[in-house]
């Protein structure tokens, strides 16, 4: 299935946009988001992304009238999206045998890939003081994270699902904090091949 398709299915419809209307703004987020990932968000300005996204000052307000924190919060969004469907079809998939070391794998490539520069935190970071609407964000992203993988152990037969689960996305979110401080992605794969004993 197309990235941008599952994109939008996690999204949702973004409200009063024609197709063509969300596919220009689904254009302009990503390639803030390219920007970003590349630059870090204090060195991309609104000119910056104009430019990348060959997009015009009154098209970039007429989808983002508030500036740059609602741009940002956009990007945040996606990132967010990002993350769930790097993980694609691994995640989905856990259950049988083999799935659980399948999307280990996938999960840590992504990170080491990443190394210390996160888009997702130093977004949050950025826009949490003045924005409060960007706790959701990294909520629903957590919470969806935690309900595919404890679908997962359901599957599997896994007693506990919902405290299992827990204990798994606490392992990998503490493995990539470390990740992200140190370069070192070592306590990732351990903290994860504990939290997975008895599924890989």
């Amino acid at each position: 299935m197309d990235r941008a398709v599952q994109r939008g299915r996690v999204a949702g419809v973004v409200g009063g946009l024609t197709k063509k209307g969300a596919a220009t703004r689904e254009r302009i987020v990503a390639g803030a988001a390219s920007l970003l990932r590349e630059r870090g968000v204090d060195e991309v300005s609104l000119d910056d992304i104009r430019g990348a996204t060959a997009t015009s000052k009154s098209q970039l307000f007429h989808y983002f009238p508030d500036g740059r924190a609602q741009l940002l919060l956009a990007v945040a969004q996606y990132e967010a999206q990002e993350v769930l469907l790097d993980q694609q079809p691994q995640l989905d998939a856990l259950g049988p045998p083999g799935s659980w070391a399948a999307w280990r794998d996938v999960v840590v490539d992504r990170y080491e890939r990443q190394g210390t520069r996160c888009p997702m935190s130093a977004l949050t970071r950025r826009l949490a003081p003045s924005h409060p609407e960007v706790g959701p964000v990294v909520a629903i992203l957590l919470t969806t994270w935690q309900q595919k993988i404890e679908d997962g152990l359901r599957r599997a037969g896994v007693g506990e699902p919902r405290t299992k689960a827990m204990i798994i996305l606490a392992a990998l979110q503490g493995g990539v904090a470390l990740l992200l401080a140190t370069g070192d992605s070592t306590a990732l794969r351990v903290a994860l091949d504990q939290a997975l004993d008895g599924l890989i």
